[in-house]
């Protein structure tokens, strides 16, 4: 099918920070995620925000999903079905495509912690993750950067997806991160499998080719978006 609605560009840093950020300004969520003091009450000793640790992420309860992003928590609510159903839907297809290719990386979906910087000031929990070095695959956490991420949009956490956390994959080497807009059935690739960061807009009416593995996987979304409407017409 023709990528009618592909754009790809050569990015330096400051023209994709720019990109992402007007991008974002079009959909802001109505309120930001990270918590206040009140939110983050359960964890092991009381902090000033920035200076949280991984000995504060684990000591908070089970029940309470947050992300340790430098230092800072922020929260993570409960995801929607549309949410879910699409998040396992393209792990699916990346499992089943490295599994017929009988490749070594394993796909993974949220909650699956990685420990990003290899330090103990962030956490994160990607939607779905590539990992290619099973060496990084420990039993408590994803140790180092996966070589490809997903984040799914929701209101809550879109400004963070489409910032904070597009420059934290990249620093960190991840060498592809998508971040997929249900509502709008947009993915923004951002492809860093080369020298310089390369920046493509995709529509969901057309397989979305994955970087790390030279184009031959391509993930599909028209039934993905055909089930996301017609449960938001619900």
């Amino acid at each position: 099918m023709k990528e009618k609605e592909s754009k790809n560009v050569k990015s330096t840093p400051d023209e994709a920070d720019k990109r992402a950020f007007t991008y974002e300004e079009s959909r802001r969520p109505s309120g930001e995620d990270q918590l206040g003091e009140a939110g983050i009450q359960y964890a092991y000793r009381q902090r000033e925000q920035g200076e949280y640790t991984l000995e504060d992420y684990y000591a908070l309860p089970d029940e309470r999903r947050v992300e340790l992003i430098d230092g800072f928590f922020y929260d993570m609510a409960a995801p929607y079905t549309t949410h879910q159903i699409a998040s396992f839907e393209i792990c699916a297809q990346l499992s089943n495509f490295i599994k017929n290719q009988k490749g070594s990386c394993r796909a993974m979906a949220a909650p699956t912690d990685v420990q990003l910087d290899c330090d103990n000031r962030t956490m994160l929990q990607p939607d779905v993750l590539v990992v290619c070095d099973r060496d990084k695959i420990r039993e408590r956490c994803v140790y180092g950067a996966p070589d490809f991420v997903i984040e799914i949009l929701s209101d809550a956490t879109a400004r963070k997806d489409m910032t904070t956390k597009l420059w934290k994959y990249l620093d960190a080497g991840v060498r592809e991160y998508w971040i997929v807009d249900l509502r709008q059935e947009k993915v923004i690739v951002h492809d860093h499998t080369g020298e310089s960061i390369r920046t493509s807009i995709y529509g969901m009416d057309q397989p979305v080719p994955v970087q790390i593995f030279e184009g031959k996987c391509r993930i599909r979304f028209e039934e993905i978006c055909e089930e996301v409407r017609a449960i938001r017409e619900k």
